[in-house]
């Protein structure tokens, strides 16, 4: 089970770190993920995370205001979102997959339930 917290209403600007702890699983088996889904539109990956933490993947749109992380000792991604954007405002997801790349394309082994963040401008 995959349990997402941390979503809230913020000023452009501002940042959130959202958290998804992982329960009745070997937390490190998996590849973590992050996706988000805004009114109308697709889901879209976020970013990604590997086993062991070393290496990370992002969206373009995020790419140098957003940190992805994991604790294995508390099983739990973490997602940093700094200087937001009214463009983030969506239902945020955690999910795990077999590796990064496909993660980053959408190979989902199993979701978490969102947690919705809103940036005001």
């Amino acid at each position: 089970q995959l349990q997402a917290s941390g979503g809230g209403l913020v000023q452009a600007g501002g940042s959130l770190r959202l958290s998804c702890a992982a329960s009745g699983r070997t937390f490190s088996s998996y590849v973590m993920g992050w996706f988000r889904q805004a009114p109308g539109k697709e889901r879209e990956f976020v970013a990604a995370i590997s086993r062991s933490g070393s290496s990370t993947y992002y969206a373009d749109s995020v790419k140098g205001r957003f940190t992805i992380s994991r604790d294995s000792a508390k099983n739990t991604v973490y997602l940093q979102m700094n200087s937001l954007e009214p463009e983030d405002t969506a239902a945020y997801s955690c999910a795990t997959g077999p590796s990064l790349t496909s993660v980053a394309y959408g190979t989902i082994d199993d979701w978490g339930q969102g947690t919705q963040v809103t940036v005001s401008s």
